[in-house]
């Protein structure tokens, strides 16, 4: 056999040539001419691997040992695994491999002009990276390799991780041929990691599917305790359209992976590090652009790991692979787990996978107790790694005490379909073996109930819905939703509350983080919470409301009970417009201008736009305008509504007109101030009717007048979508768009289509 074949530079290879050299060296060869930096190697091929099993023999001793296998009897699994690769490491390596091996290596040296350099040996899969088959992170990558001997020592032990027993197991199961798989090795100089930061990224949103993003994890250190779940990284969140980061979300960082005495080796971070964040925003931006020119090259989804080498203060990217399960995905439906029963809340964390499942705890302690899991427990452990595969299928949910986004344990569940949920922090003591849970996935944070709660999972088909002449928007609070819900074909979003990310997200009083110097948390927080939000709905426009909490809500505040008064009636006190230009609260509103002024123009969502709540004059908006346009939001860069839910709205809609760009209803205060009603009342309930005379003559007033002067109206509230009747009158009276929440979008869009059909 030609022994020219055994060896090639990465820089020769290309995708074309995964089934010589596998997909991760042929991806790295790719990227090479896309002007992503890749660390310089070379690649051992196929054949290589095939000459040294049919000459050493090894072939046929494997064959043997794997014959008769049943891959669910755990321990015949592991005791044939370890006789396999002990076989492979421990044969001679045949001189003539050796040698091509061997000159490469000293050529590699002389390129780099260093004696004996450190390398990394990567495992590259023939059948690795295919868009129809993740055999991610089942073999093995050597670091620190120093020197021809360790070099070959580290080849070979390669050679032998493609029979892991996840390997093994995972070929059985999906009907591969152990023999139709080879083994390829990757060999770059050492990047140094270990003195700058390293992680993974990929190229959705790897939760929801979601396309428009980059989520990028990072920490300090070599890569491997990221995706082991030991490290909890920072988390990145960059808009592709606009190259605009999106989130920036500290992790723990406690530990990073270094190289000491040949090898790594776990080890503290300093408090003040683990207050930074690993990547500078340049240097997050970079990155995202690099992960969207390898995704646009290869037409599909990436899984990405890259590294900062600390010497060369420089971003290299060390492994590019189709992302495999949201890439793979077919067709467009919205599926929503909500839980219909409630239970005692025992402990939450990350949540993965926007679902909920029930089964009985099963607490492990590593991977070989998996035995003792059965069909449908819920696996509960500190973390996972690539070992735990084989049982991993078999729960219903995965709990485990660390990990981020991007942990094995959170691909993993990711790739088969079930939920899990992470960075709980102490899971493997607060749950007991056998104990029946709930594992609630359907939002941001996974919370584990007590008990198996009955949930509902509602499955929508939206590939091919009515168009409608009426806009159909969303209202929607919870910017954690936002990724999940972007594929609803709606026309944007026409009410974004800022209370719902100020008390989940910030919960203190804005003057209290202003007294305490701390703004720039109210800042950041509102910023990405507004910005998930527009970036989800991109380019269709995002109205988000300003600050519309009651002197009671804010009261509820941390701090609150220093700043705000008691009213008797707060639903008519101090809200919504009067509180931006008061001498009180003047400051706090600067904070929510500059959120949005950095969304607008740090982020680039110029989709975002503004409304103002509870305006009672015409006066009041032009004070508010001024304030707006003092902080930073010019008047002429930037729509602003207003909502109509006074009867002074409707009555001078003339003059409101000639200050704001378009009006939106807020049906509830609207008929609670035409009706004289307190929405609050039990007593007057029964007279709080939208659909009143005088309400809907309100509206009909208010379009009207509108439409003369050339703005639209929209509608937020529930009334479209619980009263029949009531869309039907909106389209009758010409409203431009109705804004609804989203787990009844679908619907009205069907029932407004058929209005419109009707008309």
């Amino acid at each position: 056999m030609p022994t020219d074949d055994f060896v090639r530079w990465l820089s020769d290879v290309g995708s074309e040539d995964s089934t010589a050299v596998g997909g991760k060296s042929a991806n790295l060869g790719e990227l090479a001419d896309l002007d992503v930096p890749v660390i310089p190697g070379f690649t051992t091929t196929a054949e290589a691997y095939d000459y040294y099993v049919e000459r050493t023999g090894v072939d046929e001793g494997i064959e043997s040992e794997l014959d008769g296998l049943d891959v669910d009897d755990v321990s015949d699994l592991q005791a044939r695994g370890e006789r396999v690769r002990q076989r492979i490491s421990e044969a001679a390596m045949p001189a003539e491999l050796e040698s091509r091996i061997v000159d490469r290596y000293e050529e590699l040296a002389t390129r780099l002009e260093l004696d004996d350099p450190e390398v990394a040996v990567r495992s590259s899969a023939t059948a690795e990276d295919l868009p129809e088959a993740s055999f991610a992170g089942q073999q093995e990558t050597f670091l620190n390799v120093a020197g021809r001997t360790e070099l070959i020592e580290s080849i070979k032990h390669c050679f032998a991780s493609l029979f892991t027993d996840r390997a093994i197991a995972y070929r059985e199961n999906n009907d591969f041929d152990h023999f139709d798989v080879k083994l390829a090795c990757t060999v770059q100089k050492m990047g140094r990691a270990d003195l700058a930061s390293s992680g993974v990224l990929f190229t959705l949103d790897p939760d929801t599917g979601f396309e428009d993003v980059v989520v990028i994890e990072a920490a300090y250190g070599f890569g491997e305790p990221i995706v082991q779940g030991v490290v909890d990284p920072d988390r990145y969140v960059v808009f592709k359209p606009t190259n605009g980061i999106v989130e920036k979300e500290l992790g723990g960082k406690s530990q990073r992976m270094v190289r000491r005495n040949g090898g790594t080796k776990l080890e503290s971070v300093s408090a003040e590090q683990r207050d930074e964040f690993a990547l500078s925003d340049e240097r997050i931006r970079e990155l995202a652009t690099y992960a969207s020119r390898i995704e646009d090259h290869f037409d599909c989804p990436q899984d990405v790991e890259w590294l900062v080498d600390g010497e060369l203060d420089e971003l290299f990217v060390v492994q590019a692979r189709p992302e495999t399960v949201h890439g793979a995905a077919e067709g467009n439906v919205l599926r929503t787990y909500e839980l219909v029963e409630s239970g005692e809340e025992l402990l939450e964390g990350v949540a993965i996978g926007n679902a909920v499942a029930t089964g009985s705890v099963r607490v492990l302690a590593d991977h070989r107790e998996m035995h003792r899991v059965e069909e449908g427990d819920v696996l509960v452990t500190e973390m996972t790694d690539p070992d735990w595969v084989p049982v991993m299928k078999r729960a219903s949910a995965i709990i485990t005490d660390k990990g981020g986004k991007t942990s094995h344990a959170a691909i993993v569940s990711r790739e088969l379909g079930i939920p899990a949920i992470v960075r709980t922090g102490d899971a493997t003591e607060a749950l007991s073996n056998g104990d029946p849970v709930t594992v609630d996935c359907s939002t941001e944070t996974g919370r584990v109930y007590e008990g198996e709660l009955e949930f509902e999972v509602t499955e929508e088909a939206i590939d091919e819905l009515p168009e409608t002449d009426t806009e159909v928007k969303l209202i929607l609070g919870d910017p954690d939703r936002a990724f999940s819900l972007a594929s609803l074909p709606v026309d944007g979003v026409g009410l974004a509350r800022e209370e719902f990310i100020v008390t989940a997200h910030i919960g203190s009083h804005p003057q209290e983080l202003l007294e305490r110097g701390e703004e720039e948390q109210f800042i950041d927080a509102l910023r990405t919470g507004i910005a998930k939000i527009g970036a989800a709905f991109y380019p269709d426009d995002v109205i988000f409301r300003l600050s519309d909490f009651k002197t009671d809500e804010y009261r509820n505040l941390e701090g609150g009970w220093k700043y705000e008064p008691e009213e008797d009636n707060p639903m008519l006190g101090w809200r919504g417009a009067s509180r931006y230009y008061d001498d009180a609260f003047s400051d706090a509103f600067r904070l929510e201008c500059e959120a949005l002024r950095q969304v607008r123009s740090d982020v680039g969502l110029e989709n975002v736009t503004v409304m103002v709540p509870f305006c009672r004059t015409p006066e009041e908006g032009e004070r508010v305008l001024e304030l707006m346009t003092k902080y930073g939001l010019s008047r002429e860069e930037m729509d602003v509504w207003v909502m109509a839910e006074l009867p002074s709205n409707v009555v001078l809609a003339d003059r409101f007109s000639a200050l704001f760009d378009g009006f939106s209803v807020g049906s509830n205060d609207l008929t609670q101030l035409v009706l004289g009603v307190d929405r609050n009342s039990e007593k007057l309930a029964p007279l709080f009717d939208e659909t009143d005379e005088a309400v809907t003559r309100s509206i009909e007033a208010l379009i009207e007048e509108a439409h003369r002067h050339d703005r639209p109206v929209g509608i937020c509230g529930d009334a479209p979508s619980t009263i029949p009747e009531y869309a039907a009158f909106l389209v009758d009276a010409g409203i431009d768009s109705i804004s609804v929440s989203p787990d009844v979008a679908v619907e009205t869009i069907l029932s407004i289509a058929a209005l419109e059909d009707e008309s």
